[in-house]
């Protein structure tokens, strides 16, 4: 089992302990999508630390879009529960790219690759190479949009 998912549970174990309602249900949320990612398919696995990650920064993005979707909607008791969930789960993914660590990495990568006169066309040979590298780190929307710009 990964290590990861063995922290979530024992985080879960410790906030049921100090009757914490909204860090348990919060966990409790993660540890049903990571076991929900696990059986999905046609073959049950389990999932290396890289893919509770994914899950992870999934769950987290989710909260981060029905927050604001809730803010729209003037329902601002939800959105900030929802925020509050996307903090709890914030602390298990590693810190976020920089605006400025992005834009560095995509320039470096650009480099590296030669395709800076290439235009849109060397697109996919960027974000192919950045994605693993931000995985869970930053929003691939985010990425891609300085790609354009770089590359534009």
């Amino acid at each position: 089992m990964a290590p990861l998912k063995d922290r979530l549970r024992d985080e879960l174990t410790t906030s049921m302990k100090a009757r914490n309602e909204l860090r348990s249900s919060t966990l409790r949320m993660v540890l049903t999508a990571i076991t929900n990612a696990e059986v999905a398919g046609k073959q049950a696995r389990v999932l290396t630390d890289e893919d509770v990650m994914g899950v992870l920064a999934s769950e987290s993005r989710k909260r981060r879009e029905a927050a604001i979707a809730f803010e729209d909607a003037g329902r601002t008791e939800l959105a900030t529960k929802e925020r509050a969930e996307a903090a709890i789960i914030g602390e298990f993914l590693p810190l976020p790219l920089t605006d400025e660590e992005i834009a560095q990495l995509v320039t470096t990568t650009i480099a590296e690759l030669g395709v800076a006169g290439q235009g849109m066309r060397a697109m996919g040979r960027v974000m192919g190479t950045i994605t693993p590298q931000v995985r869970g780190r930053a929003d691939g929307g985010v990425v891609s949009t300085e790609v354009r710009r770089q590359l534009g």
